[in-house]
């Protein structure tokens, strides 16, 4: 089986190493998925979900980038919601509960669909490499496999340490084992190393739970979808999740536990994330807080176990226990298993190039959690980067790197290696510059030529964009020439206590008022009789609202994306010598030679380096 040299060798299957895998055999690489356990292909480890704040967009951006994670999250869906509706569209993120099993299932089902794909079950304990080249991997049972590439993407398994209280044992999840021997090999080769944590909460029978007493929360009226392909349909019906809250019997009942906690005693060292800390972390910290929101979400369409979200800890099972029933609706709850943290190895991603390849080893990548990163989506999103780059570098092809105002993508990975992370890293819309470009309906738009270019995105794929920005400037032409009835207009207006206009005036100016929307232009017949003629649904229209309603911000954004773009067209050769340049401060001569930036703009947001050094840059560059 292992006679012949494969193109691309992808360790681990998570949400990084299936896009990876995905991503290289589809775009034509020979490509070999080896993983400690085949039943857990793409295993929901944490949350039964896919999107939320801005990781939604990165869902998108996958899926239009030619990925899986869009099409799989559809077919496991159990609800959909758009999440900060209320907000400007930038902030608009899908969000779906996914049935875990379902989830795992489709996955596995598509990446044996992909016909370059083999599959391998061993642990892999060594990376074999030949003049600082990674040339393929050493299994535990001593095979030898060889590649052209390697894509690490070991998760949480990296001598995984599971802690519940004073007890902790190793594991890369609950009742799987933890993989050891690669992070010595890898600090071998020169690479520093860090520690992590996260943590998981208690899974309960929905059987024992009383949710009359707890606030439903359905799924959207009118679901959509993540995938921009064909391959999916919206929801036809959903499953609720519900709220409760903490109370303080609750709050002085973990207490009881701090001191037999491995977070509060010493056993635990690492960082957890900061933006989903666990239930105790968040009485300890926000001491003035009576109560803490518990989100009670189904595992899938067929199963009684529910996930306890916002109730993620590490304290003793006994008094996770005893405080879970003190929660309203939980009196009789029963558990399938307690919450817990995991402590694991990463490696700082200041480490790697924006292609995700090793700077210390060549043809070796990183990507997901191995990187610092927390969460399903910016795995993924690394993953199929990872997987992209692997095929190109192996191919003598140009790597393929996002800008910050191409995607979120972009700025994930441009945070990741000029900035580093010392906690897990999780991608917020306040992170991009250009969350204005960067929404999630347009995600297609943005990406899906580049991705045609490479040969990932299918012709199909193609045509379907083309349409869909064919159709949205034919609406916008349309709404910008053409006017509207003045007394249908009037009549408008006046529902919506607004003043009524004296005069008829084109369309897209009613429709830049922040008060009307795509529901009240029903009542212009001559509006709905073209769009009908021009085969334009209610996607078109809102993506035609959102350029007339915030066409100032766009076109700013826009400028201030060409003016970055400048700089990220001075490339900086990859073995330039910095401290040839007397002019450089000494703190950036040390930062440049550290982070070793590939263009002028990557130099110009690394902390540290300042307006006269980029200055230094371009004349040294002969601008």
């Amino acid at each position: 089986m292992f006679n012949t040299k494969y193109d691309v060798i992808v360790v681990g299957a998570g949400h990084a190493g299936c896009e990876a895998a995905a991503a290289a055999a589809n775009l034509g690489s020979k490509t070999l998925l080896v993983t400690m356990n085949l039943q857990n292909v793409a295993q929901m480890s944490c949350n039964p979900a896919m999107g939320g704040i801005a990781k939604g967009q990165i869902v998108r951006e996958i899926d239009a980038l030619g990925g899986y994670s869009g099409i799989v999250s559809d077919r496991s869906a159990i609800q959909y919601k758009m999440l900060n509706q209320s907000k400007g569209p930038a902030m608009w993120s899908p969000r779906v509960q996914s049935d875990r099993s379902l989830f795992t299932l489709e996955w596995r089902n598509l990446l044996e669909q992909t016909p370059l794909v083999d599959f391998y079950q061993e642990m892999i304990v060594d990376i074999l490499v030949e003049h600082n080249r990674a040339v393929g991997v050493v299994t535990s049972l001593g095979l030898k496999i060889y590649a052209q590439a390697v894509v690490l993407t070991n998760g949480t398994f990296l001598n995984g340490l599971i802690h519940i209280g004073e007890k902790n044992f190793g594991g890369g999840r609950a009742g799987e084992k933890a993989a050891t021997g690669l992070t010595a090999k890898l600090e071998s080769l020169g690479f520093e190393s860090g520690r992590m944590k996260t943590g998981t909460p208690p899974r309960v029978d929905g059987r024992s739970l009383d949710y009359s007493q707890m606030t439903e929360q359905p799924g959207d009226e009118n679901p959509s979808k993540f995938s921009f392909s064909d391959q999916t349909q919206p929801l036809t019906r959903q499953r609720s999740c519900f709220i409760t809250h903490t109370n303080e019997e609750v709050h002085n009942t973990l207490r009881e536990g701090f001191d037999r906690s491995p977070m509060f005693n010493g056993a635990i060292q690492s960082t957890g994330p900061r933006y989903c800390p666990s239930i105790e972390d968040k009485i300890n910290r926000f001491k003035d807080k009576s109560q803490h929101q518990i989100f009670v979400e189904p595992e899938g369409w067929n199963t009684v176990e529910v996930y306890v979200n916002g109730f993620s800890t590490s304290l003793p099972d006994d008094i996770q226990y005893k405080a879970l029933k003190a929660v309203k609706g939980f009196e009789q709850v029963k558990f399938f298993r307690p919450g817990y943290a995991i402590e694991y190895d990463y490696f700082p991603p200041t480490q790697l190039y924006h292609s995700l390849e090793t700077r210390l080893i060549e043809n070796l990548f990183f990507a997901g959690q191995i990187n610092g990163t927390t969460g399903y989506e910016e795995a993924a999103a690394q993953g199929i980067m990872a997987g992209i780059n692997a095929h190109q570098k192996v191919k003598n092809n140009t790597p393929f790197i996002l800008g910050r105002e191409q995607a979120y993508i972009g700025v994930l990975i441009d945070d990741l290696i000029l900035k580093g992370t010392e906690e897990p890293y999780r991608m917020f819309t306040s992170r991009a510059e250009y969350r204005t470009l960067l929404r999630q309906d347009n995600a297609d738009e943005r990406l899906t030529p580049l991705s045609y270019d490479l040969g990932l995105a299918s012709s199909e794929r193609m045509k379907k964009v083309e349409d869909k920005r064919k159709k949205r400037t034919t609406l916008v032409s349309y709404l910008n020439k053409t006017s509207y009835p003045l007394d249908v207009a009037n009549q408008l207006l006046a529902l919506k206590k607004e003043l009524p206009v004296k005069q008829t005036d084109k369309y897209a100016k009613l429709l830049a008022r922040p008060n009307l929307n795509r529901a009240d232009f029903d009542v212009f017949h001559s509006l709905q009789q073209f769009m009908k003629s021009e085969e334009m649904d209610d996607t078109v229209f809102e993506q035609a609202e959102i350029e007339v309603k915030y066409a100032g911000y766009i076109e700013k954004e826009k400028r201030n994306a060409d003016k970055l773009k400048r700089l990220e067209n001075i490339k900086i050769p990859r073995n330039f010598d910095f401290e040839r340049l007397a002019s450089l401060s000494f703190e950036a001569k040390e930062k440049l030679n550290k982070f070793k930036p590939e263009t002028l703009a990557q130099a110009s947001r690394i902390s540290g380096i300042n307006p006269s050094d980029i200055s230094v840059l371009l004349v040294s560059m002969g601008r």
